[in-house]
């Protein structure tokens, strides 16, 4: 097959990406970048993509690897060059797909960002400086998150029902709908009961119509996600953060490595954050195994020193 019935694949398959699924042109631009590429391998390979076979594919990922491409790069590549084969056997150039026993190179599973002990003792000591009820609801969200883990949209969604009677329990409806009891620290507890004349002056006589922890005139009726990683964002310049640094995620990955580092179970780690697998509970624990190796390279006496 010759180059120019190589490129005139390439054209069409890019087409189409336009026509029928409407890429970007960025995406056109990425994909058109990365199957010269692949196509020019295959050139001097002697083959196409008409005849290119899995060990082909296999070989052109493996120059890749060679070159220094990041894993990540090398699946992305990949990825774009399945759907030019997929295109190539729908549109019956050839009768099978070579990348369909090809395996997409393994991602390292990156670790969480977490923020240390007293990090998330600066925010909390900032969040108390602000004044009146934006200051109380933004105490109580933050120290409900650190003290349970939740995720942001459990947590902005909680209602006072949620609570129990003498507020050392919150019920949470995760992930599928799946309930689960969190218990809540003293200092949790406190900052809700600051709140709690707040929201009730605010609501007035609706007060009984309106089930959430934290009301707000969004359309979901509560505060929103996007509205307290803002506020989380403008609290961490005050406490002298990075706010890129901080999100509501962030202080959940926080909570969970904290609890590790102080010698919780791993098990009672997973119920809490609400994983079904255990697995993904595991995770922080190489959050705690990245942090003991750094701390022994930065301040042990003899780090450094060639025996």
């Amino acid at each position: 097959m010759t180059a120019i019935t190589e490129f005139h694949h390439l054209d069409a398959f890019l087409e189409m990406m336009v026509a029928e699924r409407g890429a970007s042109q960025n995406t056109f631009n990425a994909y058109h970048r990365d199957l010269r590429g692949y196509l020019q391998y295959l050139t001097a390979d002697g083959r196409s993509g008409v005849t290119a076979t899995p060990e082909t594919v296999r070989g052109f990922l493996a120059g890749l690897a060679t070159d220094g491409l990041a894993a990540r790069t090398q699946a992305r590549k990949l990825s774009v060059i399945r759907q030019f084969h997929g295109f190539l056997l729908l549109e019956g150039y050839r009768t099978d797909d070579p990348t369909s026993t090809v395996e997409a190179p393994r991602l390292g599973r990156p670790l969480p960002r977490v923020l240390q002990f007293d990090e998330v003792g600066a925010l909390l000591a900032a969040v108390k400086e602000v004044e009146g009820w934006r200051g109380a609801r933004l105490n109580a969200l933050l120290e409900i998150l650190y003290a349970t883990g939740l995720r942001v949209s459990e947590l902005v969604g909680l209602r006072t029902s949620s609570l129990s009677r003498d507020g050392r329990l919150v019920t949470v409806r995760g992930k599928g709908g799946k309930e689960r009891l969190v218990p809540l620290g003293e200092s949790a507890r406190r900052a809700v009961s600051d709140w709690l004349p707040f929201r009730d002056s605010m609501l007035g006589k609706k007060i009984n119509a309106v089930p959430w922890l934290f009301p707000s005139r969004a359309a979901a009726g509560h505060i929103t996600r996007d509205g307290f990683a803002k506020q989380l964002r403008e609290i961490a310049l005050s406490a002298g953060l990075d706010p890129a640094r901080v999100s509501p995620h962030v202080l959940r990955h926080a909570f969970a490595t904290h609890l590790l580092a102080n010698g919780a179970d791993l098990r009672s780690v997973q119920q809490m954050l609400g994983h079904s697998d255990i697995s993904t509970t595991q995770i922080y624990t190489h959050v705690l195994d990245r942090r003991l190796k750094s701390l022994v390279q930065d301040v042990h006496p003899l780090a450094g020193i060639r025996i």
